[in-house]
């Protein structure tokens, strides 16, 4: 093409004609993917090119100058928002003309709206600050030349890789170093609800950091299957670019539906999947290259002294025998020379089990020799298999990374076919914080830590890795797993009672929590029907194991000191039940010297009467033979407030409204009427609440009283004052939350009826359900408040006027009827 040519078509595809043909582009339905991004990439290519060569002949035939492209743009990855990386390159001539050239070829780009980070340099300059900034060395790895002078784009790109094999020994550490810090500010893509496509550990950073590596030749990554995790994190980007209009790599919970219907998914979870997944062979592939470097770097720095100490003689590495058939070479658990993988079906689990109990790597090349070579295991697996698996999942930490070596190369779904549906299954729930599939080997992690306290370690630790296999499944996932659980037992070798604990386990594995924040624990039926399910003292105690581990691998809002303490007492009434005792209806409980002095007090004055009382907090050491439910320091349960009012209609939504309004959390909640001494007659409602501040400090007590005076008299308008905050203080959009659910337990309580709230936590809830259930006509004897993230579920013990439990029709319509006050 002469000059002219492309001087006419510079003109032609000005910012104009450029930008329309982008638009055709990225509007036309039948390209995406690759051929999208190269197609946008050429275009953008032939569109400087001629800018540059209307700009050169401009400017009296500039020599010595060329135009090139780097960072993503270099590699022709541009996707629709993608900044434009460009170099103009020059041997140091006429700088006004360079000037002017830079500015015929940046201003264009700018006029576009389009992103660009330019840079004008010497081959010189560009080498010295590749070697004081390693993203603009990284940048130039993947450096193309677009128009000009192609030698000096040549030069240049042998000299930047010369540079980057040379110094590879100092810039690697580096580069990994830069890495590690993104990963601790951005987390891992493979778990976040919403991950940043690019930045996150297992994005499209790392991936370009692999490239770098494998240019220094000093390593290389694994390399099945990592351009396609790349392709697939690069074709979500360009939807994501496309539905939001902008230039982002955070994958928004708002806008995931509608990125999975841009890319012809299913739904947005099947999206999530789809980016965990190549996250996944992204960060193991990212592991097994750093541990290689390190292998390198570490040899590179001891042979001298080998050679030296040998006379020049190769050094044999050191193989020390771990188990069977494994042994353990350079810090990375590889197979021994003698092993025979296809005649050995148990050798992945023993390998995985020494690599875990060792706290070693398993090597990439084992892990592959292992899943193209060994044979499957028998049904029912041999003891040996067995074993090795609860000891592999008993080993700690350590197991997470064996694991994952294991499922990069399929070994996982191998042994255990329905592990496919839990992997890389997103949990939309901001209480978790993991996968499925990892939540399940965090469990067993936790699990881990106590075993000491169980008589069976081995059906902890595999009740710990089943417990939500049923997830993925329709219906109740507790109800699913317990029959893949039984069917898995069977499977590994356990025998048909083992199988039966198992199932149970995997059955309540919620039993016990729910239980215990939700229900009262005074009401006999309630312990009862723990005790039924549960069976036996030695179920009991796995299953008590087995609800710390879960909620500890959920996430931080799942466990606490105060749900510890609950947990821990339900299962010591439930001992007792299993042991003989028979819990019936106890004794009312007779009122401590501060409650009964409270509920005199009250009677006299005709109002209401409270008191503060800081609770104690956990001692500092577990008991003994009892591991520490969390680490560092013990939680305080927060500050009980107990409260004494005559005996009236109305008390919980005016207690309830006043601690909304002073911006107290209400932990736990419970309203009974206490009879007075003699001589002093008629009764109070006492009610024990444990509350804590959001944040700031508490409000004295006296200003809790003289508000809750004012609420029980009617001149304290709460349901005003809570919506003249709310609207001074409006909460920001998010995700829209699931409507409120409000059903009846049925056969909780032989003494009140039980109703269950499940919603939205929010400022006043817990107001407008009391004023809901008091417009209703009912009582409320107790009440038990919990809250999971932003999740409130509440049980509310309820009577009729004469303090009997509703009849079924009644209960059902207060239900609907309160469920309809909290969607409205």
């Amino acid at each position: 093409m002469t000059s002219t040519d492309r001087h006419t078509e510079a003109e032609d595809s000005g910012p104009s004609g450029y930008a329309a043909a982008r638009l055709r582009l990225l509007t036309e339905g039948a390209r995406s993917g690759p051929p999208r991004r190269t197609a946008l990439a050429e275009l953008t290519d032939d569109w400087l090119a001629a800018l540059f060569e209307a700009g050169a002949e401009a400017g009296g035939g500039l020599k010595g100058v060329s135009l090139v492209a780097v960072g993503g743009y270099g590699r022709g990855e541009l996707s629709p928002r993608s900044d434009l990386d460009l170099l103009l390159l020059h041997d140091g001539g006429d700088t006004d003309a360079i000037a002017a050239l830079a500015d015929r070829l940046w201003y264009p780009v700018w006029d576009l709206g389009l992103a660009l980070d330019h840079s004008v340099r010497t081959p010189a300059e560009a080498r010295r600050t590749a070697a004081e900034d390693l993203k603009v060395q990284l940048g130039l790895l993947d450096a193309r030349h677009l128009a000009g002078d192609l030698g000096l784009t040549a030069g240049l790109r042998t000299a930047v890789l010369a540079d980057w094999r040379n110094q590879a020994p100092r810039r690697l550490p580096e580069l990994q170093e830069l890495c590690a810090e993104r990963a601790e500010r951005q987390g891992e893509l493979q778990y976040l609800l919403e991950p940043d496509l690019k930045e996150a550990r297992g994005g499209l950073r790392d991936a370009t950091a692999l490239r770098a590596v494998a240019a220094s030749w000093l390593a290389d990554a694994p390399r099945e299957g990592l351009d396609d995790a790349r392709r697939s994190l690069l074709d979500v980007r360009d939807a994501l670019h496309l539905t939001t209009g902008r230039a982002t790599d955070r994958l928004s919970l708002q806008e995931q539906d509608q990125v999975a219907a841009e890319l012809g998914l299913l739904d947005a979870d099947t999206l999530l999947r789809q980016v965990y997944e190549a996250a996944r062979v992204i960060a193991y592939a990212s592991d097994v290259t750093w541990r290689e470097v390190g292998r390198v770097l570490r040899s590179r720095a001891v042979r001298p002294r080998l050679r030296a100490m040998l006379g020049g003689g190769k050094p044999t590495a050191e193989r020390s025998p771990l188990a069977e058939g494994v042994v353990e070479q350079d810090g990375e658990v590889v197979l021994a020379r003698t092993a025979r993988p296809e005649r050995d079906p148990v050798l992945p689990l023993r390998a995985a089990a020494a690599a875990a109990q060792a706290g070693l790597p398993l090597s990439l090349h084992a892990v592959r020799r292992l899943a193209a070579t060994v044979r499957p295991l028998p049904t029912p697996w041999p003891a040996e298999a067995r074993e090795q698996l609860v000891t592999l999942l008993g080993s700690g930490r350590p197991t997470v990374q064996v694991w994952e070596a294991l499922e990069a190369e399929g070994l996982i779904t191998r042994l255990l076919p329905d592990w496919e549906r839990v992997r890389c299954r997103p949990q939309r729930n901001a209480v978790h914080i993991w996968t499925v599939d990892r939540h399940l080997i965090e469990t067993a992690v936790r699990a881990s830590e106590f075993t000491r306290r169980v008589s069976r370690p081995d059906l902890l630790l595999v009740a710990a890795l089943l417990h939500d296999i049923g997830k993925g499944w329709p219906g109740d996932h507790s109800v699913a797993g317990e029959i893949i659980a039984r069917d898995v037992a069977g499977r590994i070798g356990f025998d048909r009672e083992d199988a039966a604990v198992l199932g149970t386990l995997v059955r309540h594995h919620l039993l016990l929590v729910e239980t215990a924040t939700r229900r009262d624990l005074d009401d006999p039926a309630t312990v009862r029907s723990v005790a039924e399910a549960v069976g036996t003292q030695s179920t009991l105690g796995l299953l008590h194991a087995l609800t710390e581990a879960d909620a500890l691998a959920t996430g931080p809002a799942a466990w606490s000191s105060w749900r510890g303490s609950l947990v821990t007492d339900l299962v010591k009434r439930v001992s007792a039940v299993l042991a003989g005792d028979d819990p019936e209806e106890p004794e009312t409980a007779a009122p401590t010297a501060e409650q009964e002095r409270l509920a005199v007090e009250a009677y006299r004055t005709g109002g209401p009467v409270l008191a503060l009382r800081a609770q104690p907090e956990p001692p500092a050491g577990p008991p003994p033979d009892e591991e520490p439910a969390t680490a560092g320091a013990p939680e305080p349960l927060g500050v009980e407030l107990l409260i004494a009012v005559p005996d009236q209609p109305g008390v919980l939504p005016a207690v309830a409204g006043v601690l909304a309004m002073h911006r107290l959390t209400v932990r736990t909640a419970e309203l009974r009427a206490m009879p007075l001494p003699d001589g002093v007659g008629g009764s109070v409602l006492l009610l024990e609440w444990r509350v804590a501040a959001e944040y700031g400090s508490l409000p004295q007590a006296a200003r809790l009283r003289a508000d809750l005076v004012r609420a029980l008299d009617g001149t304290l308008d709460i349901a005003g004052r809570l919506a003249e905050r709310d609207a001074a203080y409006p909460r920001r959009r998010g995700v829209v939350a699931p409507p409120p659910r409000v059903t009846v337990a049925s056969a909780a309580s032989r003494h009140a009826t039980v109703i269950e709230v499940r919603a939205q936590d929010a400022p006043g809830l817990l107001f407008r359900i009391g004023r809901a259930l008091e417009d209703a006509g009912v009582r409320v004897r107790s009440a038990h408040v919990s809250t999971l993230g932003a999740n409130a579920v509440d049980a509310f013990y309820v009577t009729g006027a004469e303090g009997t439990p509703l009849p079924g029709e009644e209960a059902t319509a207060v239900a609907r009827k309160l469920e309809e006050t909290l969607r409205g």
